[in-house]
């Protein structure tokens, strides 16, 4: 089970609909937390849900996507939640978008919110719900995670967001051994 859940993505009406936010997005737009009642605390914004009678909370950093830690680590600390009752949701480029892979711990695949909630934290040992983006197919990565959506993908968006709200209910709930139905498989198909 996963008391905190962390969506990673950067504050501001400019970074609303990029890649870079669809954590944000997900947390905005799923029932569990969607219509719960956000206060500013911790660098972020928190919400608290329950589920079948546990307690969860969700975080939103506004330190931008870099900084993410500094927003973590303290309100781990203040509601005592260990790393590893942490899953972190985060825009993933190396999985193809409509995919979604959880792990625990491991490599921070390059990923600036990771290493810093990883620094903040002392460790890496934090469950990651890693939502595809795919890559660029040319060009800059920059540009790519902090542009929007386009073509199929913008209208698959509000599908996928829908359909991301099972597994991540699963995960919070039951942690990451129940989440193989949807590990590495396309929700949009």
């Amino acid at each position: 089970m996963f008391q905190l859940v962390v969506g990673v993505g950067n504050p501001g009406s400019q970074y609303a609909e990029t890649k870079h936010n669809i954590a944000w997005m997900l947390l905005d737009q799923t029932p569990t937390f969607g219509n719960a009642i956000w206060k500013s605390k911790f660098k972020g914004e928190y919400a608290e849900a329950s589920i079948k009678g546990n307690k969860f909370y969700a975080l939103k950093p506004q330190t931008f996507m870099n900084l993410s830690g500094e927003s973590v680590q303290p309100m781990a600390a203040f509601f005592k939640i260990a790393p590893s009752e942490i899953l972190v949701i985060h825009d993933e480029l190396d999985i193809p978008f409509g995919q979604v892979h959880f792990k625990m711990g491991g490599g921070l695949a390059g990923h600036n919110g990771l290493k810093s909630i990883a620094a903040c934290l002392g460790t890496d040992n934090f469950a990651r719900m890693r939502v595809g983006i795919g890559r660029p197919p040319h060009g800059d990565v920059s540009g790519w995670v902090l542009g929007g959506f386009h073509g199929d993908q913008k209208i698959q968006l509000p599908l996928l967001i829908q359909k991301l709200h099972d597994p991540l209910v699963t995960a919070m709930v039951d942690g990451l051994q129940k989440v193989g139905t949807y590990n590495k498989k396309n929700l949009l198909a």
